[in-house]
């Protein structure tokens, strides 16, 4: 897929965005040398980006997350680096957005000086087996309290139904009807669906614009 200087992935907790986010700085990094991966979940310390970070090093792609990340103290505060995001038109940059309304607030913060520069995309990461999105009404509805919170609009979808390892074929292809519908509702193309590197050459040709993932690890 194309990228813009700045992906945004914003989507309920349970999504799966950080997994994607992971999985998209490392396609990144395949094309680009400046590749940077934000942490601004400030409210949910379970699913962090900073589970991978001997991963991003070893590809020498730069974190930036909360010093608190991961620990047993969870501080609402941003790292003052996440404005060289901004400031440094030079890099490519992922930002994991923290999950619904809450943890949109966060991006608030920079929206504006990323709205100026114009080179975006704000993508709504999906999953139709999540308990508080299980249909288009409730996810566009959890869409839109992100977007407010934010101060930015979505601008595509990225469909990642999934059950985690328990995934099949079948049950990301029974994704594609929610997904199209969340997509005729908004009006707001689907960039892609992703699917786990095992389930890749089975769904390859029977869904457009597949995104391959490997699943993060976990630092113990």
């Amino acid at each position: 897929m194309d990228f813009k200087r700045i992906t945004l992935l914003c989507g309920h907790y349970g999504s799966g965005k950080t997994n994607v986010a992971i999985n998209m700085a490392f396609l990144l990094k395949e094309c680009y040398n400046n590749v940077a991966i934000a942490d601004l979940d400030i409210v949910n310390p379970y699913f962090r980006t900073k589970d991978s970070r001997e991963e991003l090093e070893q590809k020498e792609i730069k974190l930036i997350c909360s010093e608190y990340a991961g620990t047993n103290v969870d501080i609402p505060a941003l790292p003052a680096e996440i404005y060289s995001l901004t400031d440094n038109k030079d890099i490519k940059a992922i930002i994991d957005v923290g999950g619904d309304d809450r943890g949109a607030l966060a991006l608030g913060r920079i929206s504006p000086a990323i709205l100026e520069e114009n080179d975006y995309e704000c993508l709504l990461v999906i999953n139709k087996f999540r308990p508080l999105t299980p249909d288009a009404e409730s996810t566009v509805e959890v869409m839109r309290e992100i977007e407010i919170a934010g101060k930015i609009k979505f601008t595509g979808i990225v469909n990642n139904s999934n059950l985690g390892e328990e995934t099949t074929a079948d049950d990301v292809l029974s994704s594609v009807s929610y997904a199209n519908e969340v997509a005729a509702v908004t009006e707001l193309p689907i960039k892609c669906t992703s699917v786990s590197n095992k389930l890749y050459n089975e769904l390859k040709g029977k869904i457009d614009n597949l995104l391959p993932l490997s699943l993060q690890s976990k630092i113990n």
